[in-house]
């Protein structure tokens, strides 16, 4: 059936339903799983008068963010050895979600990306976005969405 699944993680407990449908589909079918966390980059403010960090702060907050999805994925490779699976953890950063998603299901040569939707609608949907519907919208490879 599926040789290598993708599962994308943000650590929240809807996330967490997510992998362990993951961990669940790659035990029955006998697939590999890469545990997937994409941390952004700080923003940077261009105009005048925005709140300005210095370099070195800017980044020892990106590396606590890192050091940070290091330890979700972690969690998850740990889960999914102690159940006899075979698993890559890996952190992306950047600052586009989707395709970072995306682009890590191809390198890997996932034939399933499995990730959770908080079911966002209206203003909140338009504010907030949705990674997910991106996912959907821009795979050539099947996702399975969990809520």
């Amino acid at each position: 059936m599926y040789q290598r699944i993708l599962v994308a993680t943000d650590g929240s407990t809807l996330s967490k339903k997510a992998v362990s449908s993951a961990i669940a589909l790659a035990r029955l079918s006998g697939a590999e799983l890469v545990a997937l966390k994409v941390v952004p980059r700080y923003p940077q403010s261009y105009f005048e008068g925005g709140l300005a960090l210095a370099p070195s702060d800017i980044a020892k907050i990106e590396k606590q963010w890192a050091t940070h999805g290091q330890a979700v994925v972690d969690g998850v490779a740990r889960s999914s050895a102690a159940k006899g699976l075979s698993v890559k953890a890996v952190v992306v950063k950047s600052d586009l979600v989707s395709e970072a998603i995306i682009a890590t299901a191809k390198k890997n040569k996932c034939d399933l990306i499995v990730m959770a939707s908080h079911g966002r609608r209206g203003v909140k949907r338009l504010l907030l976005g949705s990674e997910t519907q991106q996912v959907l919208t821009h795979s050539s490879i099947p996702v399975l969405v969990l809520r």
